[in-house]
């Protein structure tokens, strides 16, 4: 009877203790549901962030160079745009590109000089004018962002201008130096920051174009090649001289309409002395405080972190001066919502996050779920963002549209291209058989399956030396290759009321027989060297080694092969690739070019005699060169755009075309994915200072996260019940083995 009793009472314990697991389990899944039912468990950022005008971009590579008299590439430039101030910028809307002032008051007075420095009239004959002053007034109470190099203690004295060693040695960051300062920007800082650039010491990558330009630079350059940066401040420039406190003049020799686009980069930046100053301490670099690491401007934006193995923040500048949103535009603009801001203080952003994403899924990923504002298409995302219209367009998928994904294409202002180096003995100079060879080659590579293949469709085979968007490109059938390409005239395009719209047609490749036919003028029949009785060998250099490139280099080893062509791919690092083309060692190479500001000359000069490569160490890597050509680069270069610019440039691209010292290849296209909360889009490919202007709708991405990320419970739900289930068996056994034991 005892043993019965016992026993019963032990089940109905164990029963109670089943039904306690499961009143334990439910109120804590309860408890997690509730918790986490307005959180979004996989927001990488800090909460607060969420409440802020914040914008989350990101990137691959840190900086090297973040002095504007140094820096010289698109990463670089990201953020140096933001923190540095020329005196002109890009208006952000108005197309074709327009320099504006940004710190500058006005557009500069330009006035024309003879050679014994008496005054031109506008009209002057070019040949006539010797010099062209710029004299350039700055606006009043632009004053630098909160730095250390700037504070000053109750004497007046800086603060940090005379470190003793224990306080260098103490620092190990700008951020440990607590006090900061300001002061009003000086037109003196615009012409301490040209000394800079002649600084031999500073190795300013635009040196050596500016001997050509700026008066008295090559004699300043060698005057102050051994003394330190800031003792330069005394010294003076005979191109560059500080009129008034808001005033400068900077001469030029002869006539350079093309230099105001120089005025409106970050090398043109002001820069304090005091900068120099402070960075050029010893003991500071060994810790990373250099200006290369923590800028000094007048921008929207200042440096608050600086950490290139995780992130990088720009915050607002607090002193920053008042700048407003544009209030004019393209006649389109204002119906697509661009002046919705317009006379609104910039920026808008408070704060921008760059976060260090080296894989490309993973930023994607992030993307999807609102974590990034904007994003690149890598070609693995490729056919998940976009879908190609039966017109050969390209438009969002469904899920991109679901999402409210904004995206914005444009044809960058640059271009690819496959050179030749006209030195060489077989494809180079300028006999008949080497030029059809040449253009024989320029139809067999086919840049439009190229772009098809390697970049997804985002590319525009290139017609000539000229991007589209650049003055004096000309599109359709008169700014066709006639030597590469036919123009196939199409079915109009017009509806039937308005027979007005002229037809449409498109270019094409000619047929590779046409090809084939050349490379037989040539002397090539069947690609045969009849030197050798067998196929023609021809070289192929390039710095691409990679096994990620082997594709790509096997695409044109058939290009080749069309016309019976051996193609030997000449693989090295890029030091080695580099001194080949320094020292015409190179026979094919591909290249490129972005353009540093929009005017032909910028693309011309690539092929200008007097820029080879080899004799000249210039930028004309197929050191093409033709009388005629460098003629009417030499007329063309320094003209206003005008009616008769436009023909000589067409003229220039002509001659190009036949000589083909370049095969055309392709402008990339660019394509950029952003979120519908990311206002006042609109491509602008000179201008890198687009942050200030871009607006982001905080409540509408916050929204649209909580809507993408919401916690999903019932996996948890069911694995605590499959956690519960599983218990009971352990019960029961533990339930058999307590019955035995008191048995």
């Amino acid at each position: 009877m005892t043993l019965l009793l016992m026993s019963s009472l032990l089940s109905m314990k164990m029963q109670t203790c089943k039904v306690r697991v499961l009143v334990l389990i439910l109120p804590i899944v309860t408890f997690s549901c509730a918790a986490w039912a307005s959180a979004q468990l996989n927001n990488p950022y800090s909460e607060d962030e969420g409440k802020q005008a914040v914008l989350y971009e990101s990137f691959s590579e840190r900086p090297k160079h973040l002095d504007p008299a140094v820096a010289y590439n698109a990463t670089e430039y990201t953020f140096l745009a933001q923190i540095y101030e020329p005196p002109f910028q890009y208006h952000y809307l108005k197309r074709p590109y327009q320099v504006v002032p940004l710190t500058a008051a006005r557009m500069p007075e330009i006035i024309y000089l003879n050679s014994k420095g008496g005054k031109l009239g506008n009209g002057a004959n070019d040949s006539d004018i010797a010099f062209t002053d710029y004299i350039i007034d700055i606006q009043p109470n632009i004053r630098y962002q909160p730095h250390p190099a700037l504070a000053k203690n109750a004497q007046g004295d800086y603060e940090y201008h005379q470190l003793n060693k224990a306080q260098i040695d103490a620092a190990t960051s700008l951020y440990d130096f607590k006090a900061t300062g300001s002061r009003e920007l000086t037109a003196e800082d615009y012409v301490y920051q040209i000394k800079r650039l002649a600084h031999p010491k500073i190795q300013s990558p635009i040196s050596e174009i500016m001997k050509n330009y700026i008066v008295g630079f090559d004699d300043f350059s060698k005057q102050v090649k051994d003394k330190p940066k800031v003792a330069i401040r005394d010294l003076p420039i005979a191109g560059a001289t500080a009129l008034s406190r808001y005033q400068y003049r900077i001469r030029i020799k002869g006539k350079y309409p093309q230099f105001i686009y120089w005025l409106a980069m970050p090398f043109f930046s002001p820069m304090p002395w005091e900068a120099d100053a402070f960075y050029d301490q010893p003991g500071l670099a060994d810790k990373n405080i250099t200006l290369d690491w923590f800028p000094l401007g007048t921008g929207p934006y200042l440096m608050a972190e600086n950490n290139p193995n995780r992130r990088m923040i720009l915050l607002k500048n607090p002193l920053f001066h008042l700048e407003t949103y544009p209030s004019e535009g393209d006649p389109e603009d204002r119906q697509k919502g661009l002046l919705a801001d317009a006379g609104k203080p910039l920026p808008f952003i408070d704060k921008v996050v760059f976060m260090l994403e080296k894989e490309t899924i993973p930023y994607w990923t992030k993307f999807l779920q609102g974590y990034f504002d904007a994003s690149g298409i890598a070609s693995d995302s490729f056919d998940q963002a976009i879908q190609f219209t039966g017109s050969g367009g390209v438009a969002l998928t469904p899920t991109m549209l679901e999402k409210g994904i904004q995206l914005q294409t444009s044809v960058a202002v640059s271009s690819f291209y496959m050179g030749f180096n006209m030195l060489d003995a077989t494809v180079g100079g300028a006999t008949e058989q080497a030029r059809k060879l040449r253009q024989a080659i320029a139809i067999a590579v086919d840049y439009e399956e190229y772009i098809s293949i390697f970049t997804n469709g985002r590319g525009v085979a290139a017609q000539g030396v000229l991007p589209p968007g650049i003055y004096g490109f000309a599109g359709d059938k008169a700014g066709i290759n006639p030597y590469a390409y036919d123009w196939l005239d199409g079915k109009a395009s017009a509806p039937a009321h308005a027979p007005y719209l002229r037809p449409v047609g498109k270019a094409q490749r000619k047929k590779i027989d046409a090809a084939r036919q050349l490379m037989t003028e040539a002397g090539y029949a069947g690609g045969i060297d009849p030197k050798t009785k067998e196929a023609l060998i021809l070289y192929f250099d390039t710095a691409a080694a990679g096994v990620d490139d082997r594709p790509r280099m096997n695409w044109y080893r058939k290009q080749f092969e069309k016309l019976g062509i051996k193609l030997v791919i000449r693989a090295t690092d890029y030091n080695r690739f580099q001194e080949k083309m320094r020292t015409g060692n190179a026979q094919i190479f591909v290249w490129g070019w972005n353009a540093d500001y929009p005017d032909p000359e910028n693309f011309f000069f690539l092929l200008y005699g007097a820029n080879s490569k080899v004799q000249h160490g210039g930028e004309n890597a197929a050191n093409y060169q033709n009388p005629e050509f460098d003629r009417l680069f030499e007329q063309m270069r320094n003209m206003d755009n005008s009616e008769q610019r436009y023909r000589i440039i067409q003229q220039m691209q002509d001659i190009v075309r036949r000589d083909a010292p370049w095969v055309f290849g392709y402008h990339p296209k660019n394509f950029s994915l952003f979120h519908g909360w990311y206002k006042n889009l609109k491509p602008n490919l000179m201008a890198n200072n687009q942050l200030k202007y871009t607006r982001i709708d905080t409540a509408a991405r916050a929204e649209k996260r909580q809507q993408w990320n919401e916690p999903v419970f019932w996996p948890l739900a069911l694995g605590g019940a499959a956690f519960a289930l599983m218990l009971i068996p352990a019960i029961n056994a533990y339930r058999r083995r307590t019955k035995e034991t008191k048995l």
